[in-house]
């Protein structure tokens, strides 16, 4: 799908179901084996909402990750398997954000607990991915040597 078509299928009929490229959203999302539904935004998003945005500069690409923080005038935003932030996100690069996750036949909506519970634990459990992530790379370049 292009990405006028992205875009003008969210404006116009305020929903999109796709499949998702990229390992940025795991374990949430695995690429190939699930879908996304995404809807058109109403207002300012919140934490925790997982929008599809324009990043700057725009190569025709979009990204899915998630608001880990809201500030007056735009969001930080960092991908569940991701390390680094992405700051300075406006409303008016967002295109559509998240409304559930089709996996194995079943549909995961943002508004069920579990789906709730998981947002908020892997948000904070990051400090802790963190470190895990480092401690493995420092093992692997050992166990090269």
């Amino acid at each position: 799908m292009s990405n006028s078509s992205i875009e003008e299928e969210i404006r116009t009929t305020g929903r999109l179901v796709y499949s998702n490229r990229g390992q940025s959203m795991l374990p949430l999302i695995r690429e190939g084996k699930d879908a996304v539904v995404l809807v058109k935004p109403q207002g300012r998003l919140r934490k925790y909402d997982v929008p599809l945005y324009k990043p700057t500069p725009f190569d025709g690409r979009y990204v899915l990750h998630r608001i880990i923080k809201v500030r007056d005038t735009d969001y930080v935003i960092r991908g569940d398997n991701c390390i680094t932030k992405e700051v300075g996100i406006k409303d008016e690069d967002i295109v559509g954000v998240l409304a559930s996750v089709l996996r194995s036949g079943k549909e995961v909506k943002t508004t069920d607990f579990g789906y709730k519970l998981y947002s908020r634990i892997w948000v904070w459990l990051f400090p802790l991915r963190y470190c895990w992530r480092g401690f493995k790379s420092v093992v692997r370049r050992i166990v090269k040597k």
